[in-house]
């Protein structure tokens, strides 16, 4: 279960300690750059060695995790926190988290009167039209 010695795959370590919930996601991740080892961007195929550290970029938040066990095959999650030193900001609250308006679906493209009304709860002043200059006397 353990590979004490030598190195894994950074996509696998990531899914086997739960970071991912698949390891094609943990794949994706990598190749789409949101995953670090060291402060460079790796490919899902890097080496990982105990001591490196890790940055996964998810879901809006980073996870700063340092390596402390290597394994290759998905435990427990009891288990799993114990292969890494976790080094995460705590998450944001609810109250810092933006809420994103949604409309409902099948409601269609918001007309103009939606938009301007989005825009008002939003504190946007987009589309202002710029004021004429004063008639010259």
């Amino acid at each position: 279960m353990t590979a004490d010695e030598g190195s894994v795959r950074v996509d696998s370590w990531i899914w086997s300690v739960r970071l991912a919930k698949t390891r094609s996601q943990a794949a994706t991740a990598a190749r789409g750059g949101h995953v670090k080892v060291n402060g460079e961007r790796v490919k899902a195929a890097h080496a990982l060695r105990v001591g490196d550290e890790v940055r996964v970029r998810q879901a809006g938040r980073e996870r700063i995790v340092i390596v402390k066990r290597l394994i290759k095959k998905r435990v427990g999650a009891p288990v799993a926190v114990e292969c890494y030193q976790d080094n995460s900001p705590p998450p944001p609250s609810p109250v810092e988290v933006p809420v994103v308006a949604r409309r409902e679906r099948g409601a269609g493209r918001p007309t103009k009167r939606d938009r301007r009304e989005l825009d008002r709860l939003r504190g946007v002043q987009s589309g202002a039209a710029p004021q004429a200059p004063p008639p010259r006397s």
